[in-house]
């Protein structure tokens, strides 16, 4: 196993075991073994040849699970999920007992997502002492104000998803909740949208805003005028982003459960309230194989590869640590499962095939049609095998296809595993040729050159010093005339990249996965207010879970920075 320099610092700062002075007492190699012999305690029969299996793919970096896994399997009372979603009741008893279970979850190292939309609006009557509401975004800010006091696992900030219905009286307000730039820093905020609203948009229709303890409408205004307020302020401060909530619904693996209102912190993974769920991704530059001279997908190893992720992540639910009684109930009923994907613009360069590329588009499609084809056959055999899902019954499912997980394919953002796996994140095209990662390692810097791009300029004769330092100071080769037109294309980094080909990737793996797909469409810094119209109004047309945009330098604590590595002075 070989790992980077920027992966050992990451795997030292927050996944290795240390002893009580904070020293690591434990190797890279050790801890995918401790993973492996915990979850393979699931296993009935053959445990050694699973452990194996399990050790092999990740120490391969074919596979890694989510970062609650990496960090605590093996543990005691190992929390091993990435992704909760709560419910938040319209009673102070119940708002501030979710926060409690949040708290626990942090401090475990997963993430949580709430839908604040039963919570009566600000002024509104507390009947029981004769006092008026502080409104849902007060609550919102002592969430993230705790959240900031708890770091996940001790080893990363605490994330949230804060989502409130288009028809809330306090959207206005939520809206802009983050406009100054310094507030819910732990919190990713989205707009519950619906298709209602939509249309009443297009058309430029009155929208009614409800009160959710009264039912009455408490102010009718324009939707075309929300509208406007949702695309200035995802151009200023990168917030909100949207939920569509009814296309969420409408593909709901458990209709019959109620509702899904709410998702995880980054939009992949629409939940039931107390529900979990457990992630995983595939490094696709390690599925790929020399045939005739030329790289080529290996669809075997592919395979090979899908059906042992998708039982390790089967396997967890099993093994898991539940710190909340109501959370093991649903997450054992329906035992949903996320395997996605990380390294997609990495083996698109390798293949020598353009991001914005119609070529890249459908191939991405094929390659999620294959996962998921592939993961509900694994998840079929584990049905035979060990018994459907809970739940099968009343799921979409049944009477025809026996499954073990009511859901098998999320496409994950794979922040800190993409560094272990030195490879892309999800599904992103690249942030720059070479960046600076900041502000996740305690303050530490990381570098990025990226590798696949030297090996390219090596092959054609073109790495030099001087070349080096343009790449260092600008993270892009689009201006250099000395490169040849077809390698810039090949080359061409996300806010280089029409907005149009993000949302068509974003597009052809939803297609194929049952939960949803996390990408930020990225941005240059001269995009205007109606181009982001356009993408959010796209999105929804193109039946999309949800959306979300990145102006560059839209956000003062940007993690990804494109700035000269000799100075660092304009970071």
């Amino acid at each position: 196993m070989i790992l980077t320099k920027n992966a050992h610092q990451v795997l030292s700062t927050r996944y290795l075991i240390k002893d009580m002075e904070g020293k690591v007492v434990e190797s890279p190699d050790a801890l995918f073994k401790r993973v492996a012999r915990h979850v393979s305690k699931a296993e009935e029969l053959e445990k050694d040849k699973w452990e194996r299996s399990f050790h092999e793919v990740m120490t391969k970096l074919y596979f890694l699970p989510n970062s609650p896994t990496l960090m605590n399997a093996g543990l005691t009372n190992g929390q091993l999920s990435a992704c909760f979603v709560l419910p938040v009741n319209d009673c102070l008893e119940d708002i501030f007992d979710t926060l409690k279970n949040a708290a626990l979850i942090h401090q475990s190292g997963g993430g949580t997502g709430y839908n604040f939309s039963s919570l009566r609006p600000f002024g509104d009557n507390v009947t029981s002492y004769g006092g008026i509401s502080p409104g849902s975004v007060a609550f919102i800010k002592i969430y993230d104000t705790a959240t900031e006091q708890i770091k996940q696992g001790g080893k990363r900030r605490g994330a949230n998803m804060g989502i409130l219905n288009i028809d809330h009286p306090d959207i206005e307000a939520f809206i802009t909740s983050k406009s100054e730039g310094n507030t819910l820093r732990n919190f990713n905020i989205s707009v519950g949208i619906t298709d209602d609203f939509m249309k009443a948009v297009e058309t430029n229709k009155n929208w009614e805003l409800v009160n959710p303890r009264t039912g009455k409408v408490a102010k009718t205004l324009k939707a075309g005028l929300l509208w406007d307020m949702i695309v200035e302020q995802a151009w200023k401060t990168g917030d909100p982003g949207l939920i569509f909530l009814d296309t969420i619904n409408d593909q709901n693996p458990t209709p019959k459960q109620g509702d899904i209102k709410s998702t995880n912190p980054c939009g992949e993974v629409p939940l039931l309230d107390y529900e979990s769920c457990n992630l995983g991704s595939l490094n696709l530059t390690k599925m790929l194989k020399i045939k005739n001279k030329k790289l080529v997908i290996d669809w075997k190893k592919m395979e090979e590869t899908i059906t042992v992720a998708l039982r390790f992540l089967d396997n967890v639910i099993t093994v898991n640590h539940y710190l909340v009684p109501q959370i093991k109930v649903v997450t054992t009923k329906n035992r949903k499962v996320g395997l996605g994907v990380m390294g997609w613009a990495e083996m698109l360069m390798q293949l020598n095939i353009p991001y914005a590329s119609d070529e890249a588009v459908g191939l991405g499609e094929q390659v999620m049609e294959f996962i998921q084809s592939k993961s509900y056959e694994a998840s079929y055999r584990l049905a035979k095998e060990r018994g459907t899902f809970p739940n099968w019954e009343n799921s979409i499912f049944s009477p025809d296809r026996p499954m073990r997980n009511a859901t098998c394919n999320s496409i994950a953002p794979t922040g800190s595993i993409s560094v272990i796996a030195n490879t892309s994140y999800s599904i992103e095209p690249l942030y720059a040729l070479a960046y600076k990662r900041v502000g996740i390692l305690e303050g530490k810097t990381q570098m990025e050159v990226n590798p696949i791009f030297v090996g390219k300029m090596e092959l054609l004769g073109l790495w030099t010093e001087k070349l080096q330092n343009e790449i260092l100071k600008t993270g892009s080769i689009q201006h250099l005339g000395c490169i040849p037109r077809a390698t810039k294309k090949i080359f061409e980094t996300s806010s280089e990249i029409p907005w149009k080909f993000h949302l068509q990737h974003q597009k052809a793996f939803q297609k194929y996965t049952d939960n949803a797909v996390s990408k930020t469409i990225n941005l240059s810094e001269t995009t205007n207010e109606n181009e982001i119209s356009q993408i959010y109004t796209a999105a929804w047309k193109e039946g999309l879970k949800g959306i979300t945009v990145y102006r560059d330098g839209s956000k003062s604590d940007q993690v990804l920075q494109t700035c000269n590595f000799n100075t660092g002075e304009h970071c």
